[in-house]
């Protein structure tokens, strides 16, 4: 996968992509990133990427030229149309679908706009995505788009260590993940659940997907509204509304 980063604060980027996990994706040439500042693509002779709105109001508007300039540059060649997603309060909330179905694109171009908004001419003609990572607003679209590529990139094939671990995450089954335990199974009279410790695959399986709909009925319940319940989940349910 190619991501490109479109910001006039490049150096943000640097920390997060060039650590942990989404570091390691980029030297196994799983993914590779390319932070721009948008100011070079600017006409203006002072590079400004900014001015001041129709109409009147608040704050600045971003202004097309440069957004314009610069997508076409990184597309201009592209075999495969990719995804160019402006980060925006205003936009469809991030969910872990959302980010399994950009994890199945081969180029993502994230627009990362400060100030008090966009020109509506780049969502009308440049945009093919808005998204929000929630209902708040930042200075900028920076932090939230590190937000999207970091659950992207760890969804690529091969990213994780174990293949495994993310069909497995939060979310990603429609529940909640169940509760972890590690070694020692006895700590200060806290005990691993017996489940764990029997060896029996099955049991532990079943106990794992009861906790896991326990935790979401716990705290997450609406995810539960619409989710086609099993047989074994309908009796699990009402066995959590009896304890209440």
């Amino acid at each position: 996968m190619k991501i490109d980063v479109l910001t006039i604060f490049p150096e943000m980027f640097a920390g997060v992509l060039g650590q942990s996990i989404l570091k390691k994706a980029e030297e196994r040439n799983l993914v590779s990133y390319h932070v721009y500042n948008f100011r070079e693509f600017s006409t203006d002779k002072h590079q400004k990427v900014d001015d001041y709105p129709y109409g009147g109001g608040a704050g600045m508007v971003l202004t097309p030229q440069p957004i314009f300039d610069a997508v076409h540059h990184l597309t201009k060649e592209a075999k495969i149309k990719p995804r160019v997603i402006l980060m925006c309060p205003q936009g469809e909330r991030f969910t872990q679908a959302k980010a399994e179905e950009l994890a199945s694109e081969e180029h993502l171009i994230f627009i990362c706009g400060h100030y008090e908004g966009y020109d509506e001419r780049i969502r009308q003609f440049v945009v093919t995505d808005e998204i929000s990572i929630g209902d708040y607003v930042l200075t900028g679209g920076e932090l939230a788009s590190m937000v999207v590529i970091d659950s992207v990139v760890r969804l690529l094939p091969g990213v994780l260590g174990n293949k495994e671990s993310a069909p497995c995450d939060s979310y990603s089954s429609g529940l909640l993940e169940y509760p972890h335990y590690t070694r020692p199974a006895d700590y200060k009279g806290l005990k691993v659940p017996e489940q764990l410790l029997s060896g029996n695959h099955k049991a532990i399986e079943e106990w794992r997907a009861k906790e896991a709909l326990r935790r979401t009925y716990e705290r997450r319940p609406d995810m539960l509204e619409h989710r086609k319940l099993t047989d074994a989940e309908k009796k699990w349910l009402d066995e959590f509304k009896n304890q209440e």
